[in-house]
């Protein structure tokens, strides 16, 4: 009897000593290793609760994958290197990161390719060794915003535009998707104004615009926040319906707005798509097989103008996502 219990303790020990090598190695029970992965944002704006769905959703369908959702404090391209070198600490395998400053970053992501397979999301960085891109085609999204801005303005008129980092690749873009459209018309681009991704700074940025441009025709937000920036600018200075407003995503306060008819669309996005196809291509690159990688290296995920016709059924779609049943 004595002789069964020391084995029988003897065999729990073994089994709990395997299981935590399992575990400090980074396998599953089962002897499946689990791959290190991560999805880092440029900022901590509302927009990426929904990208994180995406990220959780292809963590449940992958049980190889485990998924770190990691969001820089400040917004800053410091803070994105700081919170890399602490994941390639750790053992980080694969990563979308959507960079700040992509052409001062390219030295950073280069090293990060070299260690780990690498993907930008949302914002991209061509000139980096990245695999590929996955997010919105920004020049077609800001040919959508143009479009609306015709509409609104059709004998033209000045607008002034409003983002966080002017050098992001996507800031960038939708600019340049919005002159195009805009081209040959009386639409006249005043300035672009940065903040640096603080909410408070993009306020002050719209409701000094409306200070030094008295005859300003619309507002154009390019970044999530920036919509309900200008939105509460425009209220404060009461020119609500006065002044046009156009911006991108689907901040709750942008919808409201468009629901009262004090913005006229938003350009948005399917950021659930960025975190989901992220994760399950990472892992089948770290599995072996680039397949599912383009040749041109760039997988678009389309994107939605939304008026105030369509607002009512995509905040009950886009609630659902942020778990708000």
């Amino acid at each position: 009897m004595g002789i069964d219990r020391r084995i029988g303790l003897t065999g729990f020990v073994c089994f709990a000593m395997s299981t935590m090598a399992l575990l400090s190695s980074g396998c599953s029970s089962s002897g499946q290793k689990k791959y290190h992965v991560a999805f880092v944002t440029n900022n901590s704006a509302d927009f990426w609760t929904i990208a994180r769905r995406g990220t959780e959703q292809a963590a449940a369908e992958l049980p190889d994958v485990n998924v770190e959702f990691r969001i820089p404090s400040d917004g800053t391209a410091a803070e994105q290197r700081r919170i890399i070198d602490d994941l390639l600490a750790k053992g980080l395998e694969g990563v979308a990161i959507s960079p700040v400053d992509p052409a001062n970053q390219t030295a950073m992501l280069d090293d990060i390719a070299k260690q780990a397979v690498l993907i930008t999301q949302d914002s991209d960085a061509p000139q980096s060794n990245r695999l590929c891109y996955i997010g919105t085609d920004n020049r077609a999204a800001g040919h959508q915003a143009g479009e609306v801005i015709k509409q609104v303005l059709p004998d033209g008129g000045k607008i002034m535009i409003f983002v966080g980092k002017s050098d992001a690749q996507n800031a960038r873009e939708r600019l340049q998707g919005i002159k195009d459209a805009i081209e040959g018309t009386k639409i006249e681009i005043v300035d672009v104004r940065t903040d640096d991704a603080d909410p408070v700074r993009a306020k002050s940025n719209a409701a000094d615009t409306l200070v030094k441009y008295p005859d300003i025709s619309c507002l154009v937000g390019l970044w999530s926040y920036n919509g309900p920036a200008i939105l509460n600018a425009t209220k404060d200075a009461g020119r609500v319906g006065k002044v046009k407003i156009v911006c991108f995503d689907e901040d709750d306060q942008t919808l409201s707005g468009i629901k009262d008819g004090a913005i006229v669309a938003t350009v948005v996005q399917q950021p659930y798509e960025f975190g989901y196809r992220a994760i399950r291509l990472i892992e089948k690159v770290l599995q072996g097989d680039k397949s599912d990688v383009p040749a041109n290296k760039q997988v678009f995920v389309p994107t939605k103008v939304i008026d105030k016709a369509g607002v009512d059924e995509f905040a009950e779609r886009i609630n659902k996502l942020r778990g708000r049943n």
